[in-house]
């Protein structure tokens, strides 16, 4: 609003100026642009569905709004501070293109169902493009696990050598992960997809509205049944929101391993030119940049998560100018997320390599084939607990003695108990450790393999 501009004929005077940049919203929801001239063409063709305005006067809101998104895409259209918002902005043009019809455009409507309509209509294209970088990044995971079925990996616990697995196991435990995301995405977007266009201020409506008819035009599958509900909601960005900042703890657990494993402590991969940094005083290093900002843009998104919870708690029914502030929250967590698992997805494809050799050695160098052992002696009728306190005992003694189980004498374990016989030297190997885990689920190479191909016959279908 200018000095010029006052906001209707109830005001004697115009907003301050500073008092109108605070208030305008311009900056950030005209990524609105598109999804309000959609609901704004929609509405305007049942406007003259229902006989409120004349088949030509909608055909006429239709083509000039139509006529605004061409001029948005070519740079002409970029509306200023002036415009207070992108709703404004839009009547204001369109009443400039096609002359005072342009101001029958809001005729049973309100901003509050308007905005929330927009919202509606970006998050739910924003879900699906997010949901196919999710299918992007499982079919990497899935590309490389396929090569490392009988690649061993030191698998941990309290971030303590626990049991060697397959990494190929490793990598898929990542794939579910994002296989929920995806399917949480989904039911976010079957509350998303709800139309509250025909809601009004708060109260409905007295035109004969048809807000089945406008559901229909912009592929809603539903329409809110309570009106002071259908403007006030924000469910559906909190459901968001929470989906989001999942994907992204999904993904920071993965950049913090990599981080780990290409450290020179772990060594596991190696980092290529194109996805890691150097340092500006220290010529040696190479710095894992990718999963480092990754781990740190999470909690950007669980901050726009609470924020969106506290703007919401307090709110009375409807609609509150607080709600202004969905937006900025909704936009930087889609962007953050879709930054975030393309990042991710070129460096798993691009940016490192796994070093087989180190990770062949990792795994004969400790003692995670100790359950092994209790697991031999439980196979051979001992009780496991009587199992597990020898095994404990046996690991006690060759720490203290500078060895690892594979090192001792079939003489020593027999001394140990007497089920044991030469076939232990076979059962603690690595390979073994890691084939012998065939239960469903587990780390098996028959089960990876299993469960390979049903992850990738559940992203093809």
């Amino acid at each position: 609003m200018t000095k010029e501009q006052t906001w209707s004929q109830r005001f004697e005077s115009a907003l301050h100026p500073a008092i109108a940049r605070f208030n305008a919203s311009i900056g950030f929801d005209i990524e609105l642009i598109e999804y309000d001239l959609t609901g704004s063409q929609a509405h305007a063709k049942m406007l003259a569905h229902t006989g409120i305005i004349s088949l030509e006067e909608g055909e006429q809101l239709v083509a000039g709004l139509e006529e605004i998104r061409q001029e948005y895409h070519q740079g002409k259209f970029q509306p200023g501070v002036d415009a207070e918002d992108v709703h404004f902005a839009v009547e204001k043009r369109l009443t400039e293109i096609v002359g005072d019809v342009g101001k029958k455009l809001h005729t049973a409507r309100s901003r509050n169902d308007q905005v929330g309509t927009d919202t509606r209509l970006y998050l739910r294209d924003q879900i699906q493009q997010i949901k196919s970088e999710l299918r992007e990044f499982q079919g990497v995971l899935l590309d490389i696990a396929e090569k490392h079925v009988e690649t061993l990996i030191p698998g941990y616990t309290h971030l303590q050598r626990a049991q060697p697995v397959s990494l190929a196991h490793h990598l898929l435990a990542y794939f579910q992960m994002a296989q929920r995301d995806w399917e949480r995405l989904g039911d976010v977007s079957r509350r998303v997809n709800i139309s509250p266009l025909g809601c009004g201020a708060l109260a409905g409506t007295t035109f004969p509205i048809d807000r089945h008819y406008t559901a229909k035009l912009l592929d809603f599958d539903d329409i809110y049944a309570n009106s002071l509900d259908g403007v006030s909601d924000r469910d559906f960005a909190i459901e968001f929101l929470c989906a989001a900042s999942l994907i992204m703890v999904h993904l920071s657990r993965l950049a913090e391993e990599v981080i780990l494993w290409s450290s020179e402590e772990f060594r596991f991969v190696t980092l290529k030119d194109s996805c890691a940094t150097g340092s500006s005083i220290m010529p040696q290093k190479k710095n894992p940049d990718v999963p480092e900002l990754v781990r740190g843009k999470t909690g950007r998104v669980f901050g726009h998560l609470q924020a969106m919870l506290v703007i919401m708690k307090g709110l009375p029914l409807a609609y509150n100018k607080d709600l202004q502030e969905d937006k900025e929250c909704l936009f930087d967590s889609v962007k953050t997320v879709k930054a975030s698992l393309e990042a991710m997805t070129i460096l798993l494809r691009e940016g490192l390599e796994f070093r087989t050799q180190r990770l062949a050695e990792a795994v004969t160098e400790d003692f995670s084939n100790a359950t092994d052992v209790a697991d031999y002696l439980a196979a051979r009728g001992v009780p496991f607990r009587e199992a597990y306190n020898l095994v404990g005992k046996v690991v006690k003694t060759s720490i203290a003695a500078g060895k690892l189980l594979k090192d001792l004498k079939l003489s020593e374990w027999q001394q140990l108990h007497p089920a044991f016989a030469a076939d232990i030297y076979e059962a603690i190997s690595p390979r073994q450790v890691v084939a012998a885990r065939n239960s469903y689920g587990g780390t098996g190479f028959v089960q990876v393999s299993k469960a390979l191909i049903a992850a990738r016959a559940q992203i093809d279908r």
